[in-house]
């Protein structure tokens, strides 16, 4: 059977409007050939980051904690044409759709790719604001989409990370966090910086300590427990032994998925993705099972940094990483002064304490 056309007189010369419908329809396929299909979520990176960490949506939480949640939706409703300001977790973002624009030059079908899902417990009604914004940043384009949102309307989002097969969850609250991390999720809690500083516009650059984020907390157990002369001769006698997985290997070894897809093209030296180990072990006393770990797990760190104590601020300042990712506030603190994106990864020991002294735990109630 024919394809019936508006306006399907039956003449064998094209009147102006089956003109207009072939173009129309043209233009369409077009579209469609020309946009890539997201990846199916099995095979991609996943990245899932609230709103108020994508956004800087303050002046809107002001409004939430103090006046309620109708005068919230209203206010959002009411400047949902006016774009967010960028947030913590915005230069990363834009950091993972460059490094898709140029997986996608060397593999144009490929599925392996980073995928964003806005997970926020945000209320539908907010939704056209988060929408908007996104538009405006040009955060809807063929190189990354984030078409994927979950909306709770109030509720936790945290028992739905499994089912987008989450790789990593960003944050502002604590809590999520904690609770994502105890579903066995890689997850941290960002935290915007004092000052801003130029980040690269073609190398995603990420940033991991080691103990309680890449490893588990075993070695600062032995640290706060028995001081330092016992970690060392702990970690000279298990040398060869590998520490086990804290709650971020899985994070590192999906990116480590991603660069080995540039290196199989030769590209290693031009790589978009760069990873470092920015720790406070000494080098010589116990970095060689830190070392010796990774290689176990089949994984690789481009720089390794070990700064025997010293304050990682200066440092990861000389990095510049889009983000940075450890346990202990203490190094948050004086990494977000000196203008690093920093990440708090809520796990281990390290939570007991704050600048070396220990925190008095509230009793729990029967």
């Amino acid at each position: 059977m024919s394809e019936i056309k508006p306006n399907d007189k039956g003449s064998s010369e094209e009147s102006a409007e089956e003109q207009d419908w072939a173009a129309a329809k043209a233009a369409f396929d077009n579209l469609k050939s020309n946009k890539p299909r997201p990846p199916k979520p099995k095979n991609a990176v996943t990245i899932a980051v609230s709103s108020r960490t994508l956004f800087n949506m303050k002046a809107e939480r002001k409004i939430f904690e103090e006046e309620g949640l109708e005068k919230y939706v209203a206010f959002q409703q009411e400047h949902e044409n006016e774009p967010l300001k960028p947030g913590p977790a915005f230069p990363f973002v834009k950091a993972l759709m460059n490094v898709n624009t140029q997986l996608r030059e060397l593999y144009p079908d490929n599925e392996e790719l980073f995928d964003i899902v806005l997970m926020t417990n945000n209320h539908a009604q907010v939704g056209v604001r988060l929408i908007n914004s996104i538009n405006h940043y040009g955060m809807l384009r063929r190189d990354l989409t984030i078409e994927r949102f979950c909306m709770t309307g109030g509720k936790s989002p945290i028992g739905y990370l499994k089912a987008y097969l989450t790789n990593l969850y960003l944050s502002k609250s604590a809590d999520k966090v904690i609770q994502a991390i105890d579903e066995g999720i890689a997850a941290a809690t960002m935290f915007t910086p004092d000052t801003e500083q130029e980040l690269s516009n073609t190398q995603l650059r990420v940033a991991f300590d080691g103990d309680a984020v890449l490893f588990s907390d075993e070695s600062e157990i032995i640290v706060k427990q028995h001081g330092l002369d016992t970690f060392f001769e702990h970690e000279k006698h298990f040398e060869n032994k590998p520490l086990a997985q804290g709650p971020l290997k899985c994070f590192l070894e999906a990116l480590g998925k991603l660069q080995r897809k540039f290196y199989a093209k030769n590209e290693r030296l031009n790589c978009p993705i760069r990873t470092f180990l920015v720790t406070a072990r000494s080098a010589a006393s116990s970095g060689a099972r830190v070392l010796k770990t990774l290689r176990s797990w089949g994984l690789e760190i481009d720089e390794a940094l070990f700064l025997a104590g010293a304050p990682k601020g200066p440092l990861l300042q000389k990095i510049r990483p889009h983000i940075f990712f450890d346990d202990q506030m203490f190094h948050i603190e004086g990494a977000t002064e000196l203008g690093t994106i920093s990440a708090h990864v809520p796990y281990g020991i390290g939570q007991k304490y704050h600048k070396g002294k220990l925190i008095e735990q509230p009793e729990k109630k029967e």
